[in-house]
């Protein structure tokens, strides 16, 4: 179990970039505190901000980086395609990281994830295929999937095959860097877990808290008593010392420096298998059980 966390440890991607493990997100962040709540958890120490096309707020929350004085170069930012008017496909995707580009003068983007697998097989390849040209284009750095079943994930491998044949070689299928699930001990994952970690692809797990659902729950309850910390930590620690990329979100400056506080105390192994269930308990969308054709 690793003990020397801290807000700065990163995951060296299959890109080739580091992640920090830590990250932000901005999900329902509104357009008028997006720029002012970036730059406050900027300033805390965050470096990674977790955004998306859907969220309608990308380009507010790319505005906190140089409102922080934190240079470009260290903040990993993320955007997800596609949205409700850009429904999935090679076009869109092409069309979504313009506009991200656009909205967020960034220069570049860290991490472009597809939002979900709906859509269908052939525009799933299709916004993969894009997101490859992307990064070859150096408007992308890292590619990866999010809410992807392990059937979506198998199928994705072996278009990443096709494409390598189709391409010219190894590397030009593109590689996958990041996986982003719901994922807290109430939901871990076990197979989609394992298909990331034989492959080193980063597990990025939002809702790490449940959306305050189990605040109160007797077992992290008692753990954060003993640690003398909040049990938002308590499950935060949880995430990272499983080996996850927890993704928080809050508008409260106290809580998101409360929420980046997790490097000064550590879960004994009995512990962190004391909080985790076999439960299957998703608190928002669950598209990863989809067929393939949908």
């Amino acid at each position: 179990m690793a003990t020397n966390f801290t807000l700065q440890s990163a995951f060296k991607l299959n890109s080739g970039f580091s992640m920090p493990r830590l990250g932000f997100g901005v999900y329902q962040t509104p357009l008028d505190q997006a720029t002012e709540i970036c730059k406050q958890a900027l300033q805390i120490g965050y470096r990674h901000i977790d955004s998306a096309s859907a969220y309608r707020n990308q380009g507010q929350s790319a505005a906190g980086i140089p409102a922080s004085g934190v240079p470009r170069s260290e903040v990993f930012f993320t955007t997800k395609v596609p949205k409700t008017k850009f429904p999935l496909s090679y076009e869109n995707t092409v069309k979504l990281v313009e506009i991200a580009l656009e909205e967020t003068k960034l220069g570049y983007l860290d991490l472009v994830l597809i939002h979900s697998p709906y859509g269908g097989s052939e525009n799933r390849k299709g916004a993969w295929r894009a997101l490859v040209e992307l990064v070859e284009a150096g408007k992308v750095r890292s590619i990866g999937v999010s809410n992807y079943g392990v059937h979506h994930l198998d199928e994705l491998e072996q278009y990443i095959k096709q494409l390598e044949a189709e391409r010219g070689g190894p590397g030009k299928g593109g590689v996958i860097s990041v996986g982003q699930w719901e994922v807290h001990p109430w939901l871990t994952r076990p197979d989609i877990v394992k298909w990331c970690n034989d492959r080193n692809i980063a597990v990025q797990a939002y809702c790490p808290i449940v959306r305050g659902q189990r605040f109160g729950d007797p077992k992290i309850k008692a753990i954060a008593e003993k640690h003398g910390k909040s049990e938002a930590q308590i499950m935060l620690r949880w995430s990272l010392q499983r080996g996850y990329v927890p993704l928080i979100k809050s508008v409260t400056p106290s809580r998101i420096l409360e929420n980046s506080q997790l490097y000064d105390f550590e879960l004994t192994e009995e512990e962190v298998q004391e909080i985790t269930t076999t439960d299957y308990s998703p608190c928002a969308w669950d598209p990863t059980v989809e067929p393939l054709e949908k």
